[in-house]
C-alpha cells in the first residue's frame, strides 16, 4: 500500500503547493473520484505515482534517440519525387527526432490510436511491464491519457501555424480525448467532430448497433487558419455537378437552389417576403432569419437570382450557379458516408498483400477526402501512429491524381511486425507496382521511400557522448535538411545536396579546412553543420566563405531540443 501523506506537518507555502498541483491534474486524479483514498493517494504522492511509461532504453540511461537508415528497404520510384519517410520505433522517439527535424513545417497529422477497449489493443510500457491496458484497470483512462498526453503535446509542435490534425477515436476513449485534446491546442482551436460511417452492417446481439468513429478535428491557430482559408480555398470541395441543373433556361448556366434562410433570430434580416406570384407573404420560420439585407434582397430578386419553389408558388430560395460554386467550392459536412468503411480498407489491403494481415484498416478513401480539404501539393503529410500505412498509400494516390508533391511521414513500431510485414511492403508494392489477388497487374504510383529505425545514445553530458551523437546524426540532418544525394564523403565531413542547395556536416573542428576548400569547388550555398562542445559554430573559421555558408553548431542545436522533451 502507498506510503501515506501526513499533510499536517507542512507549511503554508508546501500545502499551497501542493495544491496548485493536484487542481492541475486533469487527469487521473479526476477520473477516479470514489477510488478508495489509498489509491487516491497513489494519485497525488509524489513517492508513490502510478507507474510512468517507461521505455528500456530509458532504463539504461540512453534517452536520446537518433535513426539509423537501413539501406535494404530504400525504395527508389521516381527519382523527380519528393522522398517519404517510414520510420520504425516508438513513436514517442520517432516524434522526439521530428521535433528536431521538422518542427513548425507539418501541413496535416493524421493518427489512429489505440482505443483501449480493454481486449488486448493497448499496451501502456512500466517498470514492471504489465503489458497490455485491460479493462478492469483502475487507472486504464489515466495510463491512456498520460500516453497520449505526451505523444500529442510533441505533435503540436510539429504543425505549421495554419497546419490541422485529425485524431480518430470510437466511444472507448472519445469523451476524454476530446477534454485532453481541448487542453493541449485550446478549446478554440476544435474545429469538428467528423461522424464517419465507418460500417455497414448491423450488430444484432447490440442494444443499439454501432457504425461510426469520431475524428476529432483540431487546428493549430483557427484564427490564422480562416486567414488562409480566404486566400486559398483551404476546407473547399469541388461542386458536385450532377447538383446542378438549368429547369429555367437560364443563360447563365446550370443552377441549385439554396436555402434562403439561416440559424438564429435577427431582426434586420427578419423581414416580410411577398411572393411576386402568389402574393403570399414569407416570414422565416421561428429561430431562424432571412439569409441577406432587405435591400440585397431586393438586388437578388431583380437580378433573377430568387425562385419560389419549382412552380413559382412557395418560399424564396436562392439561385447559385454552377460557375460560382466551381470558383468558391463548396463546404464539406461533418457526416461523412461516401468515403468507404473499414471493410473497403480490408479488401484493400488483403488486394495488396495477398491475405489479411491487419484488423480493421482505414480505407483510402477516408484519408483521401482529408487531404483533399486540408493540404496542396506541396504539403507535408505525417501519421505517427501508422498501423498498416494506408496515409502514405493516400498520399501517392494524391500525388499520382493532380501531380502533386506530397511528402509523407510515417512512424510506427514494430509490435507483432506491422512495420516490416505490413505496412513496409504495402508501400514498396504500391509504389512498385503489384499483381493483386485476381493475378491482374496493378501499376506502381511511384514515389520514393526511405527506411529508419529509432536507436538511441547515451544523454549524459560529456564530451564523448557529444562526439557520439555528432557521429550518429547524419540521417538526422539529411531529413532535417531535405538532402539525400552524396557529393562528397570523407572520414571528417560530408557534403549532400538536394534540388537547390546544399548541406555540410563537419565531424571535427579539425576538418573545418579541408572542408572549406572542398566546397570552394562547388557552386551553390551550404548549410553547415559544425561539431562544437559548445554552441560556437566556429563563424572566424569561416570568415572567408560566408557568403557560402549558414552555420550552426552540433551537437547543441538537437540537444536544446532533447533537453526540453526529457527534462
Amino acid at each position: 500500500m502507498a506510503r501515506k501523506i501526513n499533510y499536517d506537518e507542512w507549511s503554508k507555502e508546501e500545502l499551497i503547493k501542493e495544491l496548485r498541483r493536484i487542481k492541475e491534474m486533469k487527469y487521473g486524479l479526476v477520473w477516479h473520484r470514489d477510488l478508495p483514498e489509498e489509491k487516491i493517494d497513489i494519485l497525488i504522492n509524489p513517492d508513490a505515482r502510478t507507474p510512468s511509461e517507461m521505455f528500456p532504453n530509458e532504463m539504461s540511461g540512453k534517452p536520446f534517440p537518433i535513426l539509423k537508415e537501413t539501406k535494404s528497404k530504400e525504395v527508389n520510384g521516381d527519382k523527380g519525387k519528393p522522398v517519404n519517410l517510414l520510420i520504425e520505433g516508438d513513436n514517442y522517439h520517432s516524434l522526439a527526432v521530428l521535433n528536431f527535424t521538422h518542427q513548425e513545417t507539418i501541413d496535416l497529422i493524421y493518427i489512429d490510436p489505440p482505443y483501449n477497449t480493454g481486449n488486448d489493443d493497448f499496451i501502456y510500457n512500466d517498470k514492471i511491464k504489465s503489458g497490455y491496458v485491460k479493462r478492469d484497470d483502475p487507472f486504464r483512462h489515466s495510463k491512456w491519457l498520460a500516453f497520449m498526453e505526451k505523444r500529442l503535446k510533441l505533435a503540436k509542435n510539429l504543425l505549421k501555424k495554419d497546419g490541422v490534425m485529425f485524431m480518430s477515436i470510437d466511444d472507448n476513449e472519445f469523451a476524454q480525448l476530446k477534454l485532453l485534446a481541448d487542453e493541449i491546442f485550446d478549446e478554440k482551436n476544435f474545429i469538428i467532430d467528423v461522424i464517419w460511417n465507418s460500417r455497414k452492417s448491423v450488430s444484432s446481439d447490440a442494444i443499439v448497433s454501432l457504425n461510426h468513429n469520431h475524428t476529432l478535428l483540431y487546428a493549430k491557430d483557427i484564427d490564422v487558419l480562416r486567414e488562409v482559408i480566404k486566400k486559398n480555398g483551404k476546407f473547399k470541395l469541388p461542386a458536385q455537378e450532377q447538383k446542378f441543373s438549368n429547369p429555367d433556361n437560364d443563360p447563365r448556366g446550370r443552377w441549385v437552389a439554396d436555402p434562403f434562410e439561416a440559424a438564429g433570430v435577427r431582426k434586420n434580416l427578419s423581414y416580410a417576403i411577398k411572393n411576386p406570384n402568389t402574393g403570399e407573404i414569407y416570414y422565416p420560420v421561428k429561430g431562424r432569419h432571412w439569409a441577406v439585407l432587405e435591400e440585397e434582397y431586393f438586388k437578388l430578386l431583380k437580378d433573377n437570382k430568387i425562385v419560389f419553389g419549382k412552380n413559382g408558388k412557395g418560399k424564396p430560395s436562392r439561385k447559385r450557379f454552377l460557375s460560382d460554386a466551381m470558383e468558391k467550392g463548396m463546404t464539406p459536412k461533418s457526416i461523412w458516408d461516401d468515403v468507404g468503411t473499414t471493410t473497403n480498407g480490408t479488401q484493400e489491403l488483403e488486394d495488396i498483400l495477398g491475405e489479411k494481415k491487419f484488423n480493421n484498416p482505414k480505407p483510402v478513401s477516408l484519408i483521401q477526402k482529408m487531404l483533399e480539404l486540408t493540404t496542396d501539393k506541396n504539403s507535408i503529410v505525417l501519421d505517427f501512429m501508422a498501423g498498416s500505412g494506408t496515409t502514405g498509400h493516400a498520399v501517392l494516390e494524391a500525388n499520382k491524381e493532380d501531380g502533386g508533391n506530397r511528402q509523407f511521414i510515417l512512424c510506427t513500431n514494430n509490435e507483432n511486425n506491422i512495420c516490416t510485414d505490413v505496412c513496409y511492403p504495402r508501400l514498396k508494392k504500391v509504389i512498385k507496382g503489384y499483381k493483386n489477388t485476381k493475378g491482374e497487374n496493378v501499376a506502381g504510383l511511384g514515389g520514393n521511400l526511405k527506411y529508419y529505425v529509432c536507436d538511441f545514445v547515451e544523454a549524459e553530458s560529456t564530451d564523448r557522448n557529444k562526439r557520439k551523437l555528432v557521429s550518429e546524426s547524419t540521417e538526422m540532418l539529411c531529413i532535417r535538411e531535405n538532402a539525400f544525394e552524396l557529393v562528397q564523403d570523407e572520414n571528417n565531413f560530408k557534403i549532400f545536396k538536394n534540388s537547390d542547395k546544399y548541406l555540410g556536416i563537419v565531424f571535427y573542428e579539425e576538418a573545418i579546412s579541408d572542408f572549406k576548400k572542398a566546397i570552394k569547388k562547388i557552386k551553390g550555398h551550404f548549410n553547415t553543420y559544425v561539431f562544437s562542445l559548445g554552441d560556437d559554430p566556429h563563424e572566424k573559421q569561416f570568415a572567408d566563405v560566408k557568403d557560402k555558408v549558414a552555420l550552426c553548431a552540433i551537437p547543441e542545436v538537437i540537444l536544446k531540443v532533447y533537453r526540453e522533451i526529457f527534462k
